[in-house]
């Protein structure tokens, strides 16, 4: 475990933002991490990359989830094709008269679709996309929006997956430490006020709404609302369904054929949920979920999707070959998608081959305090996550650290406050990342360039993480977490104002 762990991601991030070219990007730091585990030579370098990229795309779940990801792909498609996402506009537009209530329906989209992260990625841009367009909404502020909401609400919902997979892993740190009579759900449901990103984040998005950007994103906006123009000049958006499909079969098409395959992925992915985690066999909903298998509920959610328009196409008179092509080209909007994905996960895979994670948290542990604890835990789950792209991933490797350290320094108390930081954490550096996969479907499903979308973004997350290790810091001395967040959101309401009417003043109304 040496520095040199850190550097295939570093030169991933570096050169995505320098070149905007993110495949190039992260082949090239994947050879780098394959150049340092080879001791220099070049030429085995590349053999353990495509042992690498391999690796991952046998892998059950990471094969799954690629079928899953093509296959909300074709669903996308028929909703397309068959007119359901033009008569969902013709539906909106009667209610939707200004630029920020558009705005607001992917927010309040994202915050009812609280179950996955991917699911929800994928019903807002198909939902909101073409009535945000017409509006001139940059596809960047889109993008901001659905990565904003997906992955901070699926982290504190009521119900998700991830819920489940955050319980599981306190209820694996309690048995590590022996902990008798403590309740992991309850400990983490107690956790949910000390996730201050998340939640400042969540609120964030109507702050900036109903304000004025500032940053990248201004001039994002200015851009569109001026030229028309919903992309930066030049740039490359991940998918899109209208350059892949054409025209619809039908351009008055009923928005039953939008709403009926997304009440069927939504209802299919749940009951799936469900039942591939025991649910049939008597165990309780947190339970099910801790153990269900994500990967064969989502495909079996979005098969569902692609069969239900597959009917609709064909009763709206669709030929057998006009549905193949539909199906082909959903698959052909979500190529670049699966070709980054794969590779994304593969620089996970570098990370954990040169123990990046590891140095990084044996390099910080010897000066903790318990003072400090909070705060480092935080800033250790935002670098590993935005490192490898992985919230989970960075969750899997902190909790069963730092929730026994936190116990150890500071008793039960501590363990509420240690387990919001390590999520906390682990949502930024996802949600900030180049090569996280939920940072990548935010960016597919608004029809993003991939690297506008991460530059735009950036600043706007900065704020809400710099408010939570600010509170993080002052937890020994208010000691409430509600008192804290209270002060965190009125904080986050003026930082936002200013930073609006600054940018503003500097470059008036133009942006």
């Amino acid at each position: 475990m040496d520095f040199l762990s850190v550097i295939p991601p570093i030169v991933a991030v570096v050169l995505a933002i320098l070149t905007k070219r993110v495949l190039f990007s992260l082949f090239i730091s994947i050879w780098v991490g394959g150049l340092i585990a080879a001791g220099g030579n070049p030429f085995a370098a590349v053999g353990l990359t495509f042992t690498w990229m391999k690796d991952v795309m046998v892998d059950p779940w990471n094969a799954r989830f690629l079928v899953m990801t093509a296959l909300l792909g074709t669903g996308a498609a028929f909703m397309f094709k068959t007119g359901g996402s033009e008569g969902l506009i013709r539906v909106m537009q009667k209610r939707l008269t200004t630029k920020k209530r558009v705005l607001f329906l992917p927010y309040f989209l994202g915050l009812l679709i609280f179950f996955n992260d991917y699911v929800n990625s994928v019903i807002i841009g198909n939902a909101t996309k073409d009535i945000a367009a017409k509006y001139k909404v940059s596809r960047e502020k889109l993008a901001y929006i659905i990565d904003s909401t997906a992955s901070p609400i699926a982290t504190i919902g009521p119900v998700s997956d991830w819920i489940g997979f955050q319980v599981s892993l306190v209820a694996a740190a309690f048995a590590s430490m022996s902990l008798v009579g403590a309740e992991p759900y309850f400990a983490f449901l107690q956790s949910i006020p000390w996730n201050f990103y998340a939640i400042l984040c969540l609120l964030a998005v109507p702050m900036i709404i109903a304000g004025k950007d500032f940053g990248p994103m201004a001039r994002a906006e200015h851009r569109a609302h001026t030229t028309g123009k919903l992309v930066p000049e030049g740039s490359t958006p991940l998918s899109s369904v209208d350059q892949d499909l054409g025209e619809p079969h039908k351009k008055d098409g009923s928005v039953w054929n939008f709403i009926l395959p997304l009440v069927t992925l939504i209802t299919v992915s749940i009951w799936g949920l469900w039942y591939s985690g025991g649910g049939a066999e008597g165990k309780s909903l947190m339970d099910a979920l801790a153990d269900t298998d994500v990967s064969v509920a989502l495909t079996w959610g979005a098969f569902a999707m692609t069969v239900v328009g597959i009917i609709l196409a064909v009763i709206q008179g669709m030929s057998l070959k006009s549905c193949e092509d539909t199906l082909l080209g959903g698959i052909r909007t979500m190529l670049p998608a699966l070709i980054i994905i794969v590779l994304a996960w593969s620089i996970g895979t570098v990370t954990s081959e040169l123990g990046t994670a590891e140095f990084v948290v044996a390099a910080t542990q010897g000066w903790m305090t318990v003072a400090l604890l909070p705060f480092l835990v935080f800033v250790i789950a935002m670098f590993i996550s935005f490192a490898t792209g992985t919230s989970w991933g960075t969750m899997s490797i902190l909790t069963p650290i730092a929730v026994p350290l936190g116990y150890t320094m500071g008793g039960e108390e501590l363990i509420p406050i240690m387990i919001g930081a390590i999520f906390a954490g682990a949502i930024f550096g996802d949600h900030v990342s180049p090569i996280s996969d939920t940072t990548v479907m935010a960016s597919i499903f608004s029809e993003s360039d991939h690297i506008a979308h991460v530059n735009t973004q950036i600043p706007y997350a900065l704020v809400p993480a710099g408010i939570a290790g600010v509170l993080y810091l002052l937890y020994t001395v208010v000691g409430s977490s509600i008192v804290l967040l209270v002060a965190g959101i009125i904080a986050q309401y003026f930082i936002l104002r200013y930073l609006g009417n600054r940018h503003e003043r500097r470059y008036g109304k133009a942006g």
